[in-house]
């Protein structure tokens, strides 16, 4: 784990030390290292008394907004971070500890040694790059898919058995307002065509709703809210490409969910 956070990452903070222009947090995922929120940064509006927004012991999520390498300085913000964004930062750390405890109950099952678990993690990590997509791979049911990888055999047995009955598919939706303009004289066709010609992955969901020209809502599905992300980041991509290339316009707002 790296010791400093980066500017605009999410993270995990509680509250230890409040006075009055701010209060000073531990970073949960940083061995406790030490930050500190103005109270510019607690809320969009002016606050008067900061104590009714935060209290000591609290656990937030916040954004990293500066980082100072030479005086180990971090400054996060809650202003700055959207319900969207925490909710998608309180997923992936509640996957994170779902795939740790996953992992920890194979190597029960083995009876792994510790080399042989932190071999197997190496491996993991290495092929999948993520603990819990690599227990949801598993469970698709490709009983091939940790082939030549260096993990004890019985060891394979039981990640398998685990992921196999603890995964279920749930599916994760994001979704956005797209307002697309087109110019031309034959707008409504264009806009109809690059419509049309959006494309998710074969394991992801698309919809595409109508709300009155020249709106639309734009829902993605995904096993997961990192995925769902992904994709929907690449359609707003997408259109911006083509928007420049074509006679049209597109303005794009995430919905919070």
């Amino acid at each position: 784990m790296a010791d400093m956070p980066e500017s605009d990452e999410l993270v995990l903070a509680t509250v230890k030390k409040i006075l009055p222009y701010g209060a000073f947090c531990s970073l949960d995922e940083y061995g406790n290292r030490e930050s500190f929120m103005h109270i510019s940064e607690v809320a969009p509006r002016w606050i008067k008394n900061i104590h009714e927004f935060l209290h000591e012991g609290a656990h937030l999520v916040a954004k990293v907004y500066h980082v100072d390498l030479e005086k180990g300085q971090v400054d996060i913000s809650l202003k700055r971070i959207s319900e969207a964004e925490k909710k998608r930062k309180l997923e992936t750390v509640r996957r994170v500890k779902r795939a740790q405890k996953l992992f920890e109950v194979a190597l029960k099952e083995a009876k792994s040694t510790t080399g042989e678990a932190q071999a197997a993690r190496i491996a993991l990590d290495e092929k999948f790059g993520d603990l819990m997509d690599a227990f949801e791979q598993i469970s698709a049911g490709d009983k091939n898919v940790l082939d030549g990888l260096k993990i004890e055999k019985g060891l394979v047995k039981a990640l398998l058995a685990v992921a196999q009955k603890s995964i279920r598919h749930a599916k994760a939706e994001l979704r956005a307002i797209l307002q697309l303009t087109a110019y031309s004289a034959d707008g409504v066709t264009l806009v109809k065509e690059t419509l049309t010609a959006l494309k998710v992955p074969s394991e992801c969901g698309l919809e595409i709703l109508y709300l009155g020209a020249p709106r639309y809502q734009i829902t993605v599905s995904a096993h997961d809210y990192k995925e769902a992300q992904k994709v929907i980041d690449s359609l707003h991509d997408e259109l911006a490409q083509k928007a420049k290339k074509s006679d049209f316009a597109i303005e794009w707002e995430m919905l919070e969910e």
